[in-house]
């Protein structure tokens, strides 16, 4: 018997002036990036959430926290490989992955097909598996006058 587990991940990151901004593995050239403890892949900090809670497990801060020098200036991808192995460990396989990022700018529409290509690579799964949308904030409070950039993901995984 089949039991698919629903998981959803979110993150939010400050921007500020002179630090990288990495979105799902990509470095884009902006003059902003995310203050964080790690790299601040808003991407990859909401995959791995989503899987770890679709599996009940702890969140990325419990497995990851931001006190540890360990994780200073990390990049994000081992996070989504930690919670990829024990994704593997528990015996499901992602079904499908959707992914909204909320950015004034740069336009993610650019880098779409790298990060899904990142994701699949990290996820162990086929590009059409994975959904990534770029929606602004409408000029909205932090994120719209693009002081910040924040990530949804829902996640769907399969038993067996």
């Amino acid at each position: 018997m089949n039991h698919p587990r629903i998981g959803h991940g979110y993150d939010l990151h400050r921007l500020e002036p002179d630090l990288p901004l990495i979105i799902g593995g990509v470095k884009l050239e902006y003059d902003r990036g995310c203050a964080a403890h790690s790299d601040g892949d808003v991407v990859y900090h909401a995959v791995t959430d989503a899987i770890l809670g679709a599996l009940g497990q702890d969140d990325i801060g419990q497995l990851f926290p931001d006190n540890d020098p360990k994780y200073k200036d990390a990049d994000s991808h081992i996070f989504v490989k930690e919670a990829v192995n024990r994704m593997n460990d528990a015996n499901y396989t992602l079904g499908n992955i959707d992914i909204t990022v909320i950015l004034e700018r740069p336009k993610l529409s650019p880098h779409k097909p790298t990060i899904k290509q990142n994701l699949a690579n990290l996820l162990t799964c086929d590009t059409s598996q994975i959904n990534i949308k770029g929606k602004t904030h409408e000029r909205v409070d932090a994120l719209g006058e693009n002081r910040a950039i924040a990530c949804h993901v829902v996640v769907l995984l399969n038993h067996g």
